[in-house]
């Protein structure tokens, strides 16, 4: 990979550097929106870790249940 002359790293070095202030006002909408997106994302990663896991979970459940009634059933307790 070819390098970068050294005038033109120091121009965009510059240019890059030499920001100028944007005179913008963010309200308080968009703090709000932005607390919503987050806690949104992070909702529906929770959603999605507790759907994957809650399935197999409910299956053992359901199979400890089913085999202490069956064997309920064949002693006759």
């Amino acid at each position: 990979m070819p390098r970068l002359k050294t005038g033109l790293s120091a121009a965009i070095l510059a240019i890059v550097l030499s920001g100028t202030p944007a005179f913008a006002y963010i309200g308080p909408g968009m703090g709000a929106g932005t607390i919503a997106v987050v806690l949104g994302v992070l909702g529906s990663i929770f959603l999605a870790i507790f759907a994957i896991l809650y399935y197999p979970v409910k299956r053992m459940i359901k199979g400890k249940k089913s085999n202490r009634k069956q064997e309920t059933e064949t002693t006759g307790e």
